[in-house]
């Protein structure tokens, strides 16, 4: 399958669910929606379907999505929405408009040029969430995750990372239309890494 990735990074993350008090919620309150359905845990890919959170009646929700939006020649997923040009692009627009998302996981996979793969996680947490966006195409949620400039946590490995989101800020980027374009031009978090 090709992948294109607007901002080429962000290609696999990790959702596991036995290192995070907080993502076990997420899929308790889940399971209790959609029972019997199969929902990725440890290493995500493009196109598996995982958890988002949403706006649903007012708070931060969790649905089942799959990650890419189908390209319009059929051949593969377009993973990445780059932050500096999604309100320009017509594939994102609207969704950035009125379907943000966030995309929890434990951390996020990159590699560097000599093809050595680190995790990088929040400091002190056990959950990272990533800001998203979702859109239906016959009648199946799909979801981007939005890159942005990498910060001196990550840039010695690749000059794009995902844009990161603050647990306190999980609802306001999901819900609160006057901040998204502010949100979208901050500079992340410092992230810690390891080599796996």
């Amino acid at each position: 399958m090709l992948i294109k990735a607007g901002g080429l990074m962000c290609g696999r993350y990790n959702f596991t669910v036995e290192e995070s008090e907080e993502l076990r919620e997420i899929i308790e309150k889940l399971n209790a929606k959609i029972q019997g359905k199969d929902i990725r845990n440890g290493e995500v890919f493009p196109t598996n379907q995982v958890p988002l959170l949403i706006n649903e009646e007012g708070s931060a929700e969790p649905v089942l999505s799959a990650w890419g939006f189908p390209k319009f020649d059929k051949k593969g997923v377009i993973i990445n929405a780059r932050s500096e040009t999604a309100f320009e692009k017509r594939t994102f627009r609207d969704s950035l408009i009125s379907r943000r998302c966030i995309i929890p996981s434990t951390g996020f996979y990159e590699w560097d040029k000599e093809k050595r793969k680190y995790l990088f996680r929040m400091e002190g947490y056990d959950a990272l969430y990533m800001a998203g966006l979702y859109n239906f195409y016959q009648n199946e949620m799909r979801f981007v995750i939005l890159t942005t400039d990498a910060n001196e946590s990550i840039h010695d490995i690749h000059h794009r990372m995902p844009l990161v989101i603050p647990k306190n800020q999980i609802e306001t980027w999901i819900m609160d239309d006057k901040v998204t374009n502010d949100i979208l031009h901050r500079i992340p978090p410092m992230l810690t890494r390891v080599e796996v």
